[in-house]
């Protein structure tokens, strides 16, 4: 076992679910963990970890979703992990989220890391196979949140949303799980 291999399942073990998908979901990624020769690659045929975040601005009133380019739906910034990231799933989504919005982000300086976990199915492209995302969840602020743009190549439009309003847009009930657990990040009495 690596150092980012070790390490990464010292962040699942300390990972506390929220729900019972969540739950099942962890001990899913635990068993990967453990199991997967390469759990970063895109070249794990199965199954591979990958990085998300919950961008907020530094109010904490506006979260950015993104219109996903290949999945056509609105979700949070995110992707797969790089050589660069060295193991770490912080690094990845700090990353994506950059990349994604155009925004200087930083971890929230006091939620849960990671914030949530989830797996989710991609489907099969001419180029790949379907198979699963093991997706690390983090909530992070835009210290620049007038900086905003997204990139043509991985999506149709990015937006800073009002909590009401993205919940809306959360087509499943894990993205509305993760909208809510960064919600109260910043106001805990929002629920």
């Amino acid at each position: 076992m690596t150092e980012s291999d070790s390490s990464l399942a010292g962040l699942l073990a300390r990972h506390v679910p929220t729900d019972a998908k969540e739950r099942e979901d962890l001990e899913r990624m635990r068993a990967f963990a453990a199991r997967l020769s390469r759990p970063f690659s895109r070249a794990q045929p199965e199954a591979h970890f990958t990085g998300s975040a919950v961008v907020v601005d530094p109010t904490g009133n506006r979260v950015v979703l993104l219109h996903h380019g290949k999945l056509k739906r609105w979700l949070q910034p995110g992707g797969h992990a790089d050589e660069a990231d060295a193991g770490s799933m912080e690094a990845t989504a700090l990353r994506e989220a950059q990349e994604e919005t155009g925004c200087r982000v930083k971890l929230h300086p006091s939620a849960p890391r990671p914030l949530d976990v989830d797996i989710h199915t991609i489907p099969a492209r001419k180029d790949e196979p379907e198979h699963l995302h093991l997706d690390v969840r983090y909530l992070v602020v835009a210290e620049d949140p007038e900086a905003l743009a997204h990139d043509p190549a991985e999506s149709f439009g990015a937006q800073w949303l009002e909590w009401g309003a993205a919940l809306e847009r959360a087509d499943e009930p894990p993205l509305r799980r993760l909208l809510e657990k960064a919600r109260s990040a910043f106001h805990p009495t929002s629920r």
